[in-house]
């Protein structure tokens, strides 16, 4: 569990894909108003495939660092790949079981993804 806790640590204080694009493909942001946590996410698809992500946002260290484990997960991979993530995804990722309200936190990122990644395919 110690090194679960360190890998947050580090991606909070360290975040991997933190900024902003130029001209992306796709962007989108979520709030929760429960916590004040927030989180957006832009990035590059070329043929399906998600080459380039950044995110944004401000809150506790699980949506941070949850955005920033995300953002290295799914650059590379398809649309379809990241549209298929769900909760049990984003729990293996952080590597703990969270209650409820923790929860929400870690799946803020993915939510502000998928909805981003779902405009773009509408807008194609």
């Amino acid at each position: 569990m110690n090194l679960y806790r360190e890998i947050l640590m580090d991606h909070y204080r360290h975040p991997r894909n933190r900024g902003q694009l130029e001209k992306p493909d796709f962007s989108s942001g979520q709030f929760n108003p429960s916590c004040g946590d927030q989180v957006s996410f832009e990035g590059m698809v070329n043929n399906d495939i998600i080459t380039q992500v950044k995110f944004t946002g401000k809150g506790c260290v699980i949506s941070q660092a949850s955005a920033s484990l995300l953002s290295e997960l799914i650059e590379g991979k398809s649309i379809e790949d990241a549209l298929a993530l769900n909760k049990e995804d984003m729990q293996k990722l952080i590597g703990m079981q969270l209650g409820p309200m923790r929860l929400k936190c870690a799946l803020l990122p993915l939510e502000a993804l998928q909805q981003g990644l779902q405009n773009y395919k509408k807008s194609l």
